[in-house]
């Protein structure tokens, strides 16, 4: 079996930065739990304050798609969503060699 990786981009609004830097935060500790995920870090661009990523590795894309119903990331929407400049660029990433 291959593992899922997948990048989120997630950029707050000017002034929100805090909202959105706990809400993700909070998502990230809670995603750690879930089952059929490999691992789940948080990072803030050091280039760009306020523009966060999320790095993140799965059992599979079943795993992946419970993850993205879960209660938690839900939560973390509607606690952060008015504080976003867009909804999260989701990325699942492919292989290029090696």
């Amino acid at each position: 079996m291959s593992e899922l990786r997948v990048v989120a981009e997630i950029t707050a609004k000017p002034g929100s930065e805090q909202v959105v830097r706990d809400a993700l935060a909070t998502l990230a500790a809670a995603s750690r739990g879930d089952d059929g995920c490999n691992s789940y870090e948080l990072f803030e661009s050091a280039a760009a304050a306020g523009t966060f990523f999320t790095i993140e590795s799965w059992e599979s894309q079943a795993k992946l798609d419970a993850h993205m119903q879960a209660p938690h990331l839900a939560q973390a929407l509607k606690v952060a969503g008015e504080h976003l400049t867009a909804a999260p660029a989701i990325h699942p990433l492919q292989s290029v060699g090696t």
